[in-house]
């Protein structure tokens, strides 16, 4: 995990309602996140077949450049703690898909 330059941390607490999702992304810098409750279907081309599932107590890493989104296809409330690891005046999600360095 790398992210060079002057670096600014944050962290949130993500709650998604069931069928809720994080919408298409990408990140600058690096994600590691921890499924506080609920599942996380995450989709990303990282993955055979493109598809991970997480649950409570798991924890997942997202790196630079590729596109992915998370969904709640459970019956819960997802509540996931994330901490982004970003360069300095990058936003901790990056939605425009022109930005993100591989093909989506």
């Amino acid at each position: 995990m790398s992210v060079s330059g002057p670096l600014q941390v944050l962290f949130r607490e993500i709650t998604i309602p069931p069928g809720g999702t994080t919408g298409k992304h990408c990140h600058h810098g690096q994600l590691v996140g921890v499924v506080k409750s609920g599942t996380l279907t995450h989709y990303a081309p990282v993955y055979p077949g493109g598809v991970h599932v997480y649950r409570t107590g798991d924890s997942i890493t997202e790196g630079r450049g590729y596109v992915h989104e998370g969904r709640n296809e459970g019956s819960d409330p997802l509540v996931l703690w994330a901490t982004y690891m970003t360069p300095e005046g990058k936003p901790p999600a990056e939605t425009d898909l022109d930005k993100c360095d591989r093909p989506h």
